[in-house]
């Protein structure tokens, strides 16, 4: 008997392994609603370069491991340092848009606003994926992509006034960063294919470090010194103290985005697939709003909540017609060719990178 065909967006894996991946997009899902709180949280203690130099300085300690052992058993791919160049370059811009928007506008909203990466992705592999215009042109995804489109400006203007602290400049930097996330996106598809998530995510991770600390070095408050004096702050105040201080969140808050949401992402796609994986990440901005509400304060109104279900559902419609393009492009092949095929899908799983 032949072996179960595993597509691409799904897997094969029996009930256990599916559980266990079940619990990892639950905490990637968690981990990665987490980043724009503790953005929000630091934005009053130090400056946007130095909140990105020590976080991801710190995360490359995390992944430099990987790189080391590849390098140690000489099975790092061929050209990796070169095909990681311009991803990383990109993400760097992308990373401080973002960091920066949370200085200028409230997570919830930001969050949201960053679902128009899909539209990004959209007009890019439009231009240089030929492969990919045909699930474009179908009707299902132009909906979904207009749905992410009106459900996002409805989102931004559908409020009373900006909302606190957000300048029109900060909705720019929002919607800046979707864009520069799409345009990474494409950058590893087209630079990285065929090189395993892993240290692909390494390679990238290290290079945006350099940068990153690079930035805090040469514009950041103090060459980003400024964050030492979080050293001994306490988190919390009285009874609800946590025992730990602000610098020591700073590096956490570092490894749950950078480095354990990304390890618990690859996990959970490995034995759920791609589709189901990207489409619960999608739930973030509702986990991020609920958590600004509670934390900062941040309200949003009626209308920019329906907006923005409706550009999270128009997500989820794209992803759900790339998925079904995939399939559909999967039974075409000849049986000994689909594990390969399969395999190739969730080697850059970068569609629903939310930020970092």
């Amino acid at each position: 008997m032949a072996p179960p065909r595993t597509s691409a967006g799904s897997s094969s894996a029996g009930p256990p392994a599916r559980w266990v991946g079940g619990v990892a997009i639950l905490l990637t899902l968690v981990g990665w609603s987490s980043i724009p709180l503790f953005l929000r949280h630091f934005a009053d203690s130090i400056d946007f370069w130095t909140s990105n130099g020590w976080r991801y300085g710190f995360s490359a300690l995390f992944w430099f491991p990987v790189l080391v052992w590849g390098l140690a058993r000489r099975d790092l791919p061929v050209g990796l340092w070169r095909a990681a160049l311009w991803p990383s370059v990109i993400n760097c811009g992308a990373q401080v848009c973002f960091c920066w928007a949370h200085y200028k506008i409230d997570p919830g909203l930001l969050t949201f606003g960053l679902r128009s990466n899909i539209v990004f992705v959209t007009i890019g592999a439009a231009l240089f994926f030929a492969a990919e215009r045909a699930v474009i042109r179908s009707p299902g995804y132009l909906v979904g992509v207009s749905m992410v489109v009106v459900g996002t400006v409805g989102t931004m203007l559908l409020g009373e006034g900006l909302p606190r602290g957000a300048t029109l400049f900060g909705v720019i930097l929002a919607i800046a960063s979707g864009a520069g996330f799409a345009a990474y996106a494409l950058a590893v598809r087209h630079w990285m294919h065929g090189i395993n998530a892993i240290q692909s995510f390494a390679a990238i991770s290290l290079y945006t470090a350099v940068g990153m600390v690079g930035l805090m070095v040469a514009f950041g408050d103090r060459a980003g010194l400024t964050a030492l004096d979080l050293i001994g702050r306490p988190v919390g105040a009285g009874e609800s103290r946590l025992g730990i201080d602000q610098f020591s969140l700073l590096l956490i808050s570092a490894l749950i985005g950078i480095a354990f949401g990304h390890v618990a992402y690859y996990f959970s796609i490995a034995r759920l697939g791609l589709a189901v994986s990207a489409g619960v990440v999608q739930l973030q901005p509702f986990f991020v709003s609920i958590g600004s509400l509670m934390l900062f304060g941040e309200r949003l109104t009626v209308p920019q909540w329906l907006s923005g279900g409706v550009a999270v559902a128009g997500a989820g419609l794209v992803l759900a017609m790339q998925h079904v393009r995939t399939n559909a492009a999967f039974d075409e092949l000849p049986p000994d060719h689909v594990a390969a095929a399969a395999t190739a899908e969730t080697q850059t799983p970068e569609d629903a990178r939310p930020g970092d």
